[in-house]
Protein backbone atom coordinates (compact mmCIF):
# COMPACT_ATOMS: atom_id res chain seq x y z
CA UNK A 1 0.00 0.00 0.00
CA UNK A 2 2.00 3.42 -1.22
CA UNK A 3 2.53 5.56 1.45
CA UNK A 4 2.91 9.91 1.69
CA UNK A 5 6.83 10.42 2.85
CA UNK A 6 7.70 13.41 4.76
CA UNK A 7 9.95 15.82 2.37
CA UNK A 8 9.81 19.26 4.13
CA UNK A 9 7.54 20.63 7.11
CA UNK A 10 4.14 19.08 6.42
CA UNK A 11 4.70 18.50 2.90
CA UNK A 12 4.51 14.83 1.95
CA UNK A 13 5.44 12.78 -1.17
CA UNK A 14 3.37 9.80 -2.22
CA UNK A 15 6.06 8.22 -4.84
CA UNK A 16 3.78 6.10 -6.75
CA UNK A 17 5.34 2.80 -8.11
CA UNK A 18 3.50 2.56 -11.74
CA UNK A 19 5.21 4.86 -13.44
CA UNK A 20 7.23 6.16 -11.25
CA UNK A 21 5.11 9.13 -10.63
CA UNK A 22 4.06 11.70 -7.48
CA UNK A 23 1.43 13.19 -5.84
CA UNK A 24 2.41 15.86 -2.93
CA UNK A 25 0.31 16.64 -0.08
CA UNK A 26 0.74 20.01 1.69
CA UNK A 27 -1.06 20.05 5.28
CA UNK A 28 -2.15 23.24 6.80
CA UNK A 29 -3.48 23.81 10.19
CA UNK A 30 -6.92 23.58 9.39
CA UNK A 31 -7.28 22.22 5.54
CA UNK A 32 -4.71 20.50 3.00
CA UNK A 33 -3.51 20.67 -0.95
CA UNK A 34 -3.29 17.51 -2.39
CA UNK A 35 -1.34 17.89 -5.65
CA UNK A 36 -1.76 15.78 -8.75
CA UNK A 37 -4.30 12.49 -8.12
CA UNK A 38 -2.73 9.44 -10.17
CA UNK A 39 -4.00 7.50 -13.37
CA UNK A 40 -6.77 5.51 -12.61
CA UNK A 41 -9.62 5.08 -10.20
CA UNK A 42 -8.23 2.47 -8.38
CA UNK A 43 -5.07 4.13 -7.86
CA UNK A 44 -6.89 7.38 -7.19
CA UNK A 45 -8.83 5.07 -3.75
CA UNK A 46 -5.36 4.12 -2.59
CA UNK A 47 -4.49 7.49 -2.48
CA UNK A 48 -7.29 8.77 -0.84
CA UNK A 49 -6.75 6.67 1.49
CA UNK A 50 -2.84 7.54 2.05
CA UNK A 51 -4.42 10.90 2.68
CA UNK A 52 -6.71 10.05 5.41
CA UNK A 53 -3.62 8.40 7.29
CA UNK A 54 -1.70 11.18 7.05
CA UNK A 55 -4.76 13.86 8.01
CA UNK A 56 -8.04 13.88 8.40
CA UNK A 57 -8.19 17.76 7.12
CA UNK A 58 -10.55 18.61 3.92
CA UNK A 59 -8.30 19.31 0.94
CA UNK A 60 -8.11 20.85 -2.27
CA UNK A 61 -6.58 19.21 -5.17
CA UNK A 62 -4.39 20.72 -7.72
CA UNK A 63 -3.47 19.29 -11.39
CA UNK A 64 -0.05 19.78 -12.52
CA UNK A 65 -0.59 19.75 -16.46
CA UNK A 66 -3.47 17.26 -18.50
CA UNK A 67 -1.51 13.76 -18.93
CA UNK A 68 -3.45 11.38 -17.36
CA UNK A 69 -1.05 9.79 -14.88
CA UNK A 70 -1.58 13.67 -12.94
CA UNK A 71 -5.20 14.33 -13.51
CA UNK A 72 -7.28 10.87 -13.92
CA UNK A 73 -7.96 10.50 -10.07
CA UNK A 74 -9.95 13.89 -9.80
CA UNK A 75 -13.29 12.38 -9.51
CA UNK A 76 -12.10 9.82 -7.01
CA UNK A 77 -10.08 11.95 -4.55
CA UNK A 78 -12.01 15.31 -4.73
CA UNK A 79 -15.30 14.91 -2.97
CA UNK A 80 -18.34 16.68 -3.74
CA UNK A 81 -17.98 20.73 -3.26
CA UNK A 82 -14.14 20.21 -3.42
CA UNK A 83 -12.23 22.90 -5.65
CA UNK A 84 -9.50 21.00 -8.23
CA UNK A 85 -6.95 23.76 -9.44
CA UNK A 86 -5.73 23.60 -12.93
CA UNK A 87 -4.04 25.85 -15.31
CA UNK A 88 -6.58 27.31 -17.54
CA UNK A 89 -5.12 25.25 -20.67
CA UNK A 90 -5.31 22.04 -18.73
CA UNK A 91 -9.36 22.76 -17.67
CA UNK A 92 -9.83 23.13 -21.68
CA UNK A 93 -7.93 19.70 -22.71
CA UNK A 94 -9.91 17.57 -20.09
CA UNK A 95 -12.78 19.25 -20.86
CA UNK A 96 -12.66 18.01 -24.62
CA UNK A 97 -11.77 14.25 -23.63
CA UNK A 98 -14.23 12.11 -25.45
CA UNK A 99 -14.29 8.47 -25.40
CA UNK A 100 -12.21 8.29 -28.84
CA UNK A 101 -9.69 10.03 -26.54
CA UNK A 102 -9.60 7.96 -23.48
CA UNK A 103 -9.49 5.09 -26.00
CA UNK A 104 -6.40 6.62 -27.50
CA UNK A 105 -4.85 6.79 -24.24
CA UNK A 106 -5.71 3.51 -23.02
CA UNK A 107 -4.19 1.72 -26.11
CA UNK A 108 -0.92 3.77 -25.85
CA UNK A 109 -0.89 2.31 -21.90
CA UNK A 110 -2.10 -1.20 -22.21
CA UNK A 111 -1.27 -2.08 -18.84
CA UNK A 112 -3.79 0.59 -17.13
CA UNK A 113 -6.48 0.22 -20.03
CA UNK A 114 -9.35 -1.10 -18.05
CA UNK A 115 -8.72 1.80 -15.75
CA UNK A 116 -8.61 4.75 -17.98
CA UNK A 117 -11.26 3.36 -19.75
CA UNK A 118 -13.37 3.65 -16.55
CA UNK A 119 -12.43 6.86 -15.54
CA UNK A 120 -14.65 10.01 -15.40
CA UNK A 121 -12.98 12.71 -16.17
CA UNK A 122 -13.37 15.59 -13.62
CA UNK A 123 -12.30 18.92 -14.76
CA UNK A 124 -10.53 21.18 -13.03
CA UNK A 125 -13.20 24.07 -12.07
CA UNK A 126 -10.85 26.94 -10.40
CA UNK A 127 -7.97 28.04 -13.27
CA UNK A 128 -5.09 29.83 -13.20
CA UNK A 129 -3.76 31.86 -15.87
CA UNK A 130 -0.41 32.89 -14.27
CA UNK A 131 -0.39 32.70 -10.70
CA UNK A 132 -2.76 32.37 -8.03
CA UNK A 133 -2.17 32.92 -4.14
CA UNK A 134 -3.99 30.38 -2.26
CA UNK A 135 -4.44 30.08 1.71
CA UNK A 136 -4.25 26.55 2.73
CA UNK A 137 -5.50 26.81 6.29
CA UNK A 138 -3.04 29.26 7.25
CA UNK A 139 -0.34 28.62 4.95
CA UNK A 140 0.64 30.63 1.57
CA UNK A 141 0.96 28.29 -1.83
CA UNK A 142 1.59 29.85 -5.13
CA UNK A 143 0.40 28.39 -8.49
CA UNK A 144 2.17 29.83 -10.96
CA UNK A 145 2.63 29.24 -14.87
CA UNK A 146 5.95 29.93 -15.91
CA UNK A 147 5.82 29.43 -19.39
CA UNK A 148 6.12 26.39 -22.46
CA UNK A 149 7.67 23.21 -21.43
CA UNK A 150 6.77 19.62 -21.06
CA UNK A 151 3.48 20.97 -22.46
CA UNK A 152 1.65 24.30 -22.20
CA UNK A 153 -0.21 23.99 -19.19
CA UNK A 154 2.52 23.40 -16.59
CA UNK A 155 1.69 24.43 -13.28
CA UNK A 156 4.63 24.98 -10.84
CA UNK A 157 3.15 24.85 -6.99
CA UNK A 158 5.52 26.85 -4.35
CA UNK A 159 5.22 26.42 -0.73
CA UNK A 160 7.48 29.32 1.06
CA UNK A 161 7.23 28.39 4.29
CA UNK A 162 8.62 24.69 3.74
CA UNK A 163 11.50 26.32 0.60
CA UNK A 164 9.78 23.49 -1.76
CA UNK A 165 8.60 23.65 -4.99
CA UNK A 166 5.90 20.90 -7.06
CA UNK A 167 7.36 21.01 -10.15
CA UNK A 168 5.42 18.15 -12.30
CA UNK A 169 6.79 17.21 -15.20
CA UNK A 170 9.02 20.42 -16.17
CA UNK A 171 11.51 18.70 -14.20
CA UNK A 172 12.28 14.73 -14.12
CA UNK A 173 14.36 12.36 -11.35
CA UNK A 174 13.57 8.53 -13.07
CA UNK A 175 13.36 9.01 -16.71
CA UNK A 176 14.46 11.53 -19.14
CA UNK A 177 12.39 14.38 -19.76
CA UNK A 178 8.96 14.00 -22.03
CA UNK A 179 8.51 15.25 -25.22
CA UNK A 180 5.27 13.99 -26.58
CA UNK A 181 3.67 17.10 -26.71
CA UNK A 182 6.65 19.48 -25.26
CA UNK A 183 7.66 22.64 -26.55
CA UNK A 184 11.72 22.37 -26.48
CA UNK A 185 13.09 25.36 -27.75
CA UNK A 186 10.65 27.00 -24.94
CA UNK A 187 11.93 24.71 -21.74
CA UNK A 188 14.95 25.95 -21.19
CA UNK A 189 13.57 29.29 -20.39
CA UNK A 190 10.61 28.00 -18.17
CA UNK A 191 13.42 25.94 -16.29
CA UNK A 192 15.49 28.89 -16.42
CA UNK A 193 12.31 31.01 -14.17
CA UNK A 194 11.98 27.69 -11.89
CA UNK A 195 15.65 27.71 -11.50
CA UNK A 196 15.34 31.56 -10.10
CA UNK A 197 12.66 30.18 -7.89
CA UNK A 198 14.05 27.69 -6.30
CA UNK A 199 17.42 30.16 -5.02
CA UNK A 200 14.85 32.56 -4.29
CA UNK A 201 13.18 29.91 -1.49
CA UNK A 202 15.02 30.84 2.12
CA UNK A 203 17.02 27.49 3.70
CA UNK A 204 17.46 24.50 1.39
CA UNK A 205 14.57 23.66 -1.15
CA UNK A 206 12.94 20.76 -1.70
CA UNK A 207 11.26 20.02 -5.58
CA UNK A 208 9.13 17.59 -6.43
CA UNK A 209 9.60 16.58 -10.00
CA UNK A 210 6.88 15.12 -11.68
CA UNK A 211 8.28 11.54 -11.49
CA UNK A 212 11.19 10.03 -9.17
CA UNK A 213 12.69 11.34 -5.87
CA UNK A 214 12.63 14.81 -4.63
CA UNK A 215 15.47 17.19 -5.65
CA UNK A 216 17.48 19.91 -4.91
CA UNK A 217 18.87 23.44 -7.05
CA UNK A 218 21.64 21.46 -8.39
CA UNK A 219 19.37 18.87 -9.96
CA UNK A 220 17.26 21.38 -11.17
CA UNK A 221 20.14 23.65 -12.82
CA UNK A 222 21.67 20.49 -14.72
CA UNK A 223 18.66 19.51 -15.95
CA UNK A 224 18.12 23.11 -17.17
CA UNK A 225 21.63 23.04 -18.86
CA UNK A 226 20.91 20.02 -20.71
CA UNK A 227 17.60 21.38 -22.14
CA UNK A 228 19.30 24.49 -23.05
CA UNK A 229 21.86 22.44 -25.30
CA UNK A 230 19.26 20.66 -26.97
CA UNK A 231 17.28 23.21 -27.64
CA UNK A 232 20.34 24.84 -29.25
CA UNK A 233 21.45 22.07 -31.33
CA UNK A 234 17.76 21.98 -32.66
CA UNK A 235 18.09 25.64 -33.72
CA UNK A 236 21.95 24.95 -35.08
CA UNK A 237 20.25 22.08 -37.16
CA UNK A 238 17.19 23.65 -38.51
CA UNK A 239 19.35 26.50 -40.10
CA UNK A 240 21.78 24.29 -41.61
CA UNK A 241 18.81 22.44 -42.93
CA UNK A 242 20.62 18.94 -40.61
CA UNK A 243 18.60 15.85 -40.49
CA UNK A 244 16.36 15.55 -37.78
CA UNK A 245 18.19 12.14 -37.22
CA UNK A 246 21.43 13.82 -37.12
CA UNK A 247 20.74 16.08 -34.43
CA UNK A 248 18.96 13.41 -32.32
CA UNK A 249 22.24 11.36 -32.52
CA UNK A 250 24.09 14.25 -30.47
CA UNK A 251 21.53 15.27 -28.46
CA UNK A 252 21.11 14.73 -24.80
CA UNK A 253 18.82 11.85 -23.63
CA UNK A 254 19.71 9.93 -26.20
CA UNK A 255 18.51 9.47 -29.90
CA UNK A 256 15.40 8.12 -29.37
CA UNK A 257 13.90 10.40 -26.91
CA UNK A 258 15.77 13.24 -28.72
CA UNK A 259 14.16 12.78 -31.78
CA UNK A 260 10.78 13.09 -30.64
CA UNK A 261 12.42 16.83 -29.25
CA UNK A 262 13.97 17.39 -32.76
CA UNK A 263 11.46 16.45 -34.71
CA UNK A 264 8.64 19.29 -31.97
CA UNK A 265 11.25 21.74 -32.06
CA UNK A 266 11.39 21.85 -36.08
CA UNK A 267 8.06 21.72 -36.17
CA UNK A 268 7.55 24.53 -33.71
CA UNK A 269 10.46 26.73 -36.16
CA UNK A 270 7.86 25.78 -39.55
CA UNK A 271 5.27 27.02 -37.66
CA UNK A 272 3.44 23.65 -37.73
CA UNK A 273 2.32 23.80 -33.86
Amino acid sequence: MPRFAEVADGVYVLRYPVLDVNSTLVVGPDEALLVDTLATPAQAAELAAAVRRVTPLPYRVVNTHHHFDHCFGNAVVAGPGAEVWAHEGCADRLAALDDRALAEIAAEFPRLADGILATTVRVPDRTVREETVLDVGGRTVQLVHLGRGHTDDDLVVVVPDAATVVAGDLVEESGPPGFGDAWPLDWPATDAALLEIVEGLVGTATVVPGHGAAVGRDFVKAQHDELARLAWLCRDGHADDRPPEDVAAVAPYGPGVALVAVLRAYADLDGRL
